[in-house]
């Protein structure tokens, strides 16, 4: 088991709170949006034990404001169960629907004149994940390890699956609000490059770095 799976199981043993929070995504030094998330655990749609992440995303700093708003199942084994996932882009509004199944993850996009579905084979590590929504990330973060992991990678807005690497490097110093902080440091490697996921000694996941987007989401301090 995970450092950081092993930190939230002890968090629901010792009826903690939920983790809920609040990411300010900025490119350069510009803010672009702001991303709002929860995650529970209990009982998931299916019956199985796992964690819910419910989080919404606003981009309107540019016009057309985008609103991108996933609610993500994993069960017990971190594997995606079931995704309901609502797209508010005036150009091109939909809805995104993902469910287990043996051996795969199917995805179906439902826009105003179109359908369509796709079915992704899944390993013993799969997440869901997205270019623009960056609280997902927490699940992947979790099943990070010391010696580095292959993991399969679902993108359902663009219904397509990478292949990227993920890799605890321990404890490291960065900064966080303009504060100095020290933080887990795991590393992403896929399709954009190396990305950064900084989580803090309880699992919760405190910043993402995007360098080759020069973006970086940041968790609101108190939060």
């Amino acid at each position: 088991m995970t450092t950081g799976l092993f930190a939230l199981l002890l968090l629901q043993a010792a009826g903690a709170p939920l983790d809920e929070g609040v990411l300010v995504v900025r490119v350069d030094t510009l803010e672009v949006a702001r991303e709002s998330f929860r995650i529970s655990h209990g009982r998931l749609s299916r019956g199985e034990a796992g964690w819910t992440l419910a989080t919404t995303i606003r981009y309107d700093r540019a016009r057309p404001v985008i609103v991108l708003a996933p609610i993500l199942e994993v069960n017990g084994d971190t594997l995606p169960a079931t995704l309901q996932y609502d797209v508010a882009d005036p150009r091109q509004p939909s809805r995104i629907l993902g469910e287990l199944g043996r051996g795969r993850f199917t995805v179906r996009l439902v826009a105003r004149a179109t359908e369509r579905a796709r079915e992704f084979a899944t390993g013993p590590r799969t997440v869901v994940l997205d270019d623009s929504v960056f609280a997902l990330y927490v699940f992947a973060a979790w099943q990070a390890a010391s010696e580095p992991a292959d993991l399969t990678a679902i993108f359902p807005r663009a219904l397509r699956r990478d292949a990227v690497q993920i890799r605890d490097l321990g404890p490291a110093s960065t900064t966080l609000n303009h504060d100095p902080a020290r933080l887990r440091h795991i590393t992403v490697e896929g399709e954009q490059g190396t990305l950064h996921l900084w989580l803090d000694d309880k699992g919760r996941l405190m910043k993402v770095e995007i360098p080759s987007r020069h973006l970086v989401a940041e968790r609101l301090a108190g939060g």
